[in-house]
């Protein structure tokens, strides 16, 4: 099972290990897109902090994180893993795995980001700011420059097991699965249900969707669950007690869409 996440904003404020060695990063297939980013990202930041700001979208009050970004190359890092601080982190809480679903955890989740691509839990990177939206002036849009080479990439991570695709929308600009690949593919979506004057009515839910991400991919490690195909991951997530609703595609080769139903937001 190959589990795709989105990065957080919230990062950790500090690296606390050797500074970054690019060719140990996981998935090398990315290296050369890697470094184009990178190159370019540092040497912005470092000439114009105004421009950088401007390109990066971020407030005058960040502007720290442009002096952040110039010292990538030589700042500290961290584990992907404990990098990212955001809902979905905290509730998926990779620290309190024990050492058995660690494991399965640094082999299973991959984190997209606009900056490095893909990498996973166990890749030291130094915190950043960059998301996958932002348009550098040389390369252009971040989801397009990655889409290349994560269309050789992403398919070979996944090999042929169950794709459980939990990323943001920004992050599937970069990586769309096709073909075989798609057919077991799985993406999530996390309703409310409440029942008013009787009647249910379910909405969408946003910061609340996040953390539910989180607890169902933790849950997951916890049992080693190793699902197959999305159907498979139907009845993995039903037996773990959650109440799940799975929408076939309409066309062979397209992704599954399973509906995840809660009474309670928390």
């Amino acid at each position: 099972m190959l589990v795709l996440l989105p990065p957080s904003e919230g990062k950790a404020a500090a690296g606390h290990g050797p500074s970054l060695k690019p060719e140990e990063l996981s998935l090398p297939g990315l290296a050369a897109a890697r470094e184009a980013v990178l190159d370019e990202l540092v040497e912005l930041c470092r000439a114009d902090e105004e421009k950088a700001r401007a390109v990066l979208g971020l407030s005058v009050g960040l502007r720290g994180e442009v002096a952040k970004n110039a010292e990538l190359r030589t700042a500290g890092t961290r584990p992907a893993g404990e990098l990212y601080t955001g809902v979905l982190y905290d509730a998926l809480d990779l620290a309190s795995l024990d050492a058995d679903a660690r494991r399965r955890a640094n082999t299973s989740l991959l984190v997209f980001s606009g900056l490095w691509g893909a990498v996973r839990i166990d890749d030291r990177v130094p915190p950043y700011r960059c998301a996958m939206g932002v348009k550098l002036p040389g390369l252009g849009a971040l989801g397009a420059h990655w889409r290349t080479p994560m269309e050789t990439v992403l398919p070979e991570a996944a090999g042929d097991g169950l794709v459980l695709d939990l990323r943001s929308s920004a992050y599937t600009t970069a990586w769309k699965p096709k073909g075989e690949v798609a057919a077991r593919t799985a993406s999530v979506r996390v309703l409310h249900s409440q029942t008013v004057d009787g009647v249910e009515k379910r909405s969408v839910v946003s910061h609340f969707n996040k953390a539910t991400k989180g607890r169902l991919v933790r849950d997951l490690l916890r049992a080693g669950a190793c699902p197959e195909d999305p159907a498979r991951l139907t009845e993995a997530l039903r037996d773990l007690g959650y109440a799940v609703e799975t929408g076939a595609p309409a066309r062979a080769g397209r992704p599954w869409s399973l509906d995840v139903v809660v009474t309670e937001v928390h």
